[in-house]
């Protein structure tokens, strides 16, 4: 027996039992599950399992805002005011509890209480306390469900955003939006069903990296990893054309070339050659429908005033969040924007103020034009980060400035749209926003609630990869957040 013959043929037929399966078992799904509303969502697309949506979706899509670094939350959500009469106290050791800490402050002799130096209000018909960093996502309060006990077992930047991303502290699986393509495929067969975009910052010049494992598909085939979107040059890396290659130049080309990498499957059996026939054609198709997405010449006055003045900045987070709106009124199934620079261990008065500029209107704007283009309903969006603050100060420590180092235990995320109750607060922290006491959110319920609002039953999405199931939130079971369904 030749081992590599009998990885040829396994693998070409399990390719051919796979697209059989496609076709019968999306004929078959479409009939069966007609009255639950699935089979609609499951005709317009492009790609996807057969099996999914397991039932009828509350978001056909979904807007990541990702605030790379650790948001503040006690300086932007949880409103801690018994804090004040604490300035400059050492944080009890029964709140501490002997947690873990970073090497960044785990040599400090003390752990000062530091009350958050901004003033807080309350809005909407829930109450929600809101920095004053943050006035116009205060306006949106009854659109979004604050939640303000996510948790997370990392504690250093690198594994925390890897683990949120991908649902493991170690590289090397899904992202989030992988796993949507994959498993839903996309509405739109002229973009890619999973785009990235990394935003400017202001705040802390020395932000934390972005890599792109974060958007990898890991071991799903290659075609559903995240494309990066640019804010100079080709939006996509050689999107145009070389010098002297015209369009119907560059058509025979890839017809010669897919039927290369026929042979070449004929030969081999190795799915992936087929995946790259499929990536060629795609990136012939944005060479026309990426221009087209990026020109926001065609946007009126009314829109570029709601995102404000950076709108017109490429690579800003506002010109991002006008062109992750125009991405998915095209059908595109994720995307995905990385804030950097909220990693504020020092000057939070210089620093805080800047990122919450860059972010606070463009999310208003993002929600409120969904909102008014009817793309709410079915639009989930995510704003968060990778875990929160401390409480207690690292470096020096004075009322007017002061630095926090990264806490795992609580950190705040909000969300809208997409099948989730608009206009409520869940979960509560102590007194010093260092501990959940009361429904408590582990990033993996979160990322379980996610993918239930786009009709996705997370413990039965699965994929076959050295001997395991593997699944996005993890081998323990966990459940979405009934509590935060509309």
């Amino acid at each position: 027996m030749n081992p590599f013959d009998e990885h040829a043929k396994a693998l070409t037929r399990r390719h051919f039992f796979a697209q059989g399966a496609v076709g019968l078992g999306g004929a078959a799904l479409s009939s069966l599950l007609a009255d639950r509303g699935v089979a609609a969502s499951v005709e317009a697309r492009r790609g996807g399992l057969p099996e999914l949506p397991n039932f009828a979706p509350k978001a056909k899509r979904a807007i990541y805002l990702f605030m790379n670094g650790g948001p503040s939350q006690m300086d932007l959500f949880d409103y801690k005011p018994k804090l004040n009469d604490l300035f400059d106290k050492d944080l009890p050791e029964s709140i501490r509890n002997g947690q873990r800490l970073t090497t960044m402050t785990s040599g400090q002799t003390r752990f000062p209480i530091a009350p958050s130096r901004y003033k807080f209000a309350r809005y909407g018909k829930s109450g929600a306390w809101v920095s004053e960093l943050l006035p116009y996502t205060a306006r949106i309060v009854d659109d979004i469900a604050i939640v303000k006990t996510i948790n997370t077992e990392a504690i250093n930047h690198d594994p925390a955003v890897t683990y949120i991303c991908t649902g493991n502290q170690l590289p090397g699986r899904p992202s989030l939006g992988s796993w949507l393509s994959y498993g839903l495929g996309s509405e739109n067969e002229n973009l890619p069903a999973f785009v990235v975009m990394t935003a400017s910052w202001t705040g802390r010049k020395d932000a934390q990296a972005i890599y792109n494992r974060l958007w990898s598909a890991g071991f799903l085939p290659s075609k559903h990893q995240g494309v990066a979107l640019r804010s100079s040059g080709d939006p996509v890396l050689f999107l145009t054309d070389p010098a002297g290659v015209d369009s119907a130049t560059r058509r025979r080309m890839l017809d010669a070339l897919a039927r290369l990498n026929r042979k070449h499957f004929d030969l081999v059996g190795d799915p992936e050659t087929q995946t790259r026939i499929a990536q060629y054609e795609m990136a012939y198709r944005m060479q026309t429908s990426v221009p087209e997405l990026t020109n926001i010449a065609g946007e009126t006055k009314e829109t570029f005033e709601l995102y404000g003045p950076d709108v017109h900045k490429p690579g800003t987070f506002a010109a991002s969040c006008l062109l992750a709106r125009r991405l998915v009124e095209r059908g595109v199934r994720f995307v995905q924007i990385f804030h950097r620079g909220w990693d504020q261990h020092g000057n939070i008065a210089g620093d805080l103020p800047k990122q919450c500029h860059d972010v606070d209107q463009p999310s208003y704007a993002l929600i409120t034009d969904l909102k008014r283009r009817g793309l709410l309903d079915d639009t989930l969006v995510i704003w968060g980060g990778e875990f929160g603050r401390t409480i207690y100060c690292q470096g020096a420590l004075s009322k007017e400035n002061y630095g926090r180092d990264h806490h795992p235990r609580c950190f705040t995320v909000w969300m809208a749209g997409g099948g989730i109750k608009p206009g409520i607060v869940h979960g509560e922290t102590d007194d010093f926003s260092y501990n959940v006491i009361q429904d408590p959110v582990h990033i993996h319920e979160m990322n379980a609630t996610i993918l239930n609002r786009l009709g996705i039953d997370h413990w039965r999405f699965t994929y076959k990869y050295q001997g395991a199931d593997m699944r996005l939130t993890g081998v323990e079971r966990r459940e979405p957040v009934k509590a935060l369904f509309a």
